[in-house]
């Protein structure tokens, strides 16, 4: 998994003639996210065992997430931040990375049935919260001149959304995958992990004059590494999530902050250049604090 995030920081010093390096992981995530990512999905949620254990999962990440925002907003009332940089920093606190790099790491410790789990956290919870309360945290800090768009209907535009759904009313349904279809979605779906580490590899980058903000890093590192992933160990713990389910839960919550954040602070006007040094970071951290989550869970 490093060396495939290694090929997307490579890929910024070794550049084929004629291409940018945003460009094309813009073209990469597209890709994933508009047919891969709806392939895994509708694959993986058609076949899961979705019951009681599906809303814990769901409760569990709401609760990481707003527990994150809640305290990113307490710490950084005690910082002079301008409001771009707070609404930069609020959503780095608060949404962790847990489909494009949550979902190789659940596959590679447990096996292919964590899948299921890094979906359920991120389509039942995540990615609701972050296109209604993470668009309007966005607004409030950052342009007012950028397009305003209703926040339940940028949710509608939401590819792998529209496939959970599908997938949980077929699977509620009973009805069977036909053979072929699902030969069909597991080829698509075998690309998401490999092409989601390279693009997560390209969008890291960090430029010097984001040294001067480490006194306002260090409490976002403290809240989405360490803060988030207790807050959703022990209410999994409450909800009575055991064994490996909870230790995935738990993992998933302990990822680095999100890379698609970056789209909405080009979207919004926040600083962008900020939330990718975090997302960097972030990033590089986790590397060594994952394992520990690891293991203290376990």
């Amino acid at each position: 998994m490093a060396a495939l995030i290694a090929c997307g920081i490579l890929w910024r010093f070794i550049l084929p003639p004629g291409t940018e390096t945003d460009s094309a992981r813009r073209a990469i995530t597209g890709l994933v996210y508009t047919l891969l990512l709806p392939a895994l999905v509708l694959n993986v949620l058609w076949q899961s065992d979705l019951g009681a254990d599906s809303i814990k999962i769901a409760l569990s990440a709401a609760a990481g997430v707003v527990a994150g925002l809640a305290s990113a907003y307490w710490l950084l009332r005690r910082f002079p931040v301008p409001a771009a940089a707070r609404g930069a920093l609020l959503l780095a606190a608060a949404f962790p990375n847990v489909t494009y790099l949550g979902l190789p790491v659940l596959e590679q410790t447990f096996g292919p049935w964590a899948r299921s789990v890094a979906i359920q956290y991120d389509l039942f919870a995540c990615t609701p919260l972050l296109l209604t309360v993470g668009i309007m945290i966005a607004r409030r800090h950052g342009d007012n001149t950028y397009v305003l768009e209703n926040p339940l209907l940028a949710l509608l535009k939401v590819p792998p959304l529209w496939a959970a759904m599908s997938a949980v009313a077929l699977n509620v349904a009973g009805v069977d995958e036909p053979a072929g279809l699902q030969v069909f979605l597991h080829t698509l779906a075998n690309a998401v992990v490999p092409l989601m580490l390279i693009a997560l590899g390209m969008a890291l980058r960090w430029e010097p004059k984001q040294g001067r903000r480490w006194p306002m890093v260090v409490p976002v590192l403290a809240v989405q590494l360490l803060l988030m992933p207790l807050v959703v160990w022990g209410l999994a713990a409450l909800l009575g999530l055991h064994g490996e389910l909870r230790t995935a839960v738990v993992l998933e919550a302990a990822m680095p902050s999100m890379v698609v954040g970056v789209v909405l602070c080009d979207r919004y006007g926040l600083d962008t250049g900020l939330y990718a040094a975090i997302v960097t970071v972030s990033t590089v951290v986790s590397l060594f604090t994952l394992p520990l989550w690891y293991g203290w869970v376990q």
